[in-house]
């Protein structure tokens, strides 16, 4: 959910993976790999959604992350301290998305000085969003970091990838929230009630909505 480059290096960046990996298509709720899996290769999202689950040794499941057009998934496959998967990652919504060997993603990065470059800046723009997401929970209300969350959902502020309508239960939102579910359904209601979001065959996300992030 990350903001990411402008377009001509984000087309440059997923057209490189493309070349060398495989395009799978995943319906909506197909796993791409579960958690303690062999770490064996990175995905990348042409078109779609991903959620990451984590299952706790007392079987508790959380959602980590959302991720969207643009990202990477299972890149920490890339580090030999993992090599297996520590969570799972499933298609929230039929998704297009392109599957390549880590010995294969090693050697691009290896031989392409503009590839690592770019992967580099995705890397230092992930562990940016990371912070902003703690801080985000340590320090705000679970009525703004829904805000948040909707508008990084609905990609406001990547260029050129405004998705204004999208698809995810309010389950998946509280547990990204950190919050109940009867919690996101007051909010949701008050966002509607204010007109900042509107139900029209899916979820549509106003810019207004910011309003809510930015106010004290």
């Amino acid at each position: 959910m990350q903001q990411m480059k402008p377009n001509s290096d984000h087309d440059s960046f997923i057209a490189a993976i493309a070349r060398e990996g495989t395009t799978v298509r995943y319906p909506k709720g197909q796993v791409l790999f579960s958690q303690g899996d062999q770490a064996d290769a990175v995905f990348a999202i042409q078109r779609g959604k991903v959620k990451l689950t984590v299952v706790s040794k007392q079987n508790k499941e959380a959602v980590v992350a959302v991720l969207t057009a643009g990202d990477l998934v299972g890149e920490g496959c890339l580090v030999g301290q993992q090599p297996i998967r520590t969570a799972t990652a499933s298609a929230m919504t039929d998704s297009s998305i392109v599957r390549l060997a880590k010995p294969a993603m090693m050697r691009l990065l290896r031989d392409d000085g503009a590839f690592s470059r770019l992967v580099l800046s995705y890397v230092l723009t992930r562990n940016i969003r990371i912070e902003a997401d703690l801080v985000d929970q340590l320090f705000n209300s679970s009525e703004k970091r829904l805000a948040r969350i909707l508008l990084l959902l609905a990609n406001f502020g990547k260029e050129g990838q405004q998705e204004l309508v999208i698809d995810i239960s309010q389950e998946t939102l509280a547990g990204l929230v950190g919050t109940t579910r009867s919690r996101v359904s007051f909010f949701m209601n008050r966002f509607r009630k204010l007109g900042y979001i509107h139900y029209n065959g899916g979820l549509e996300v106003h810019s207004s909505l910011l309003n809510v992030v930015l106010h004290d």
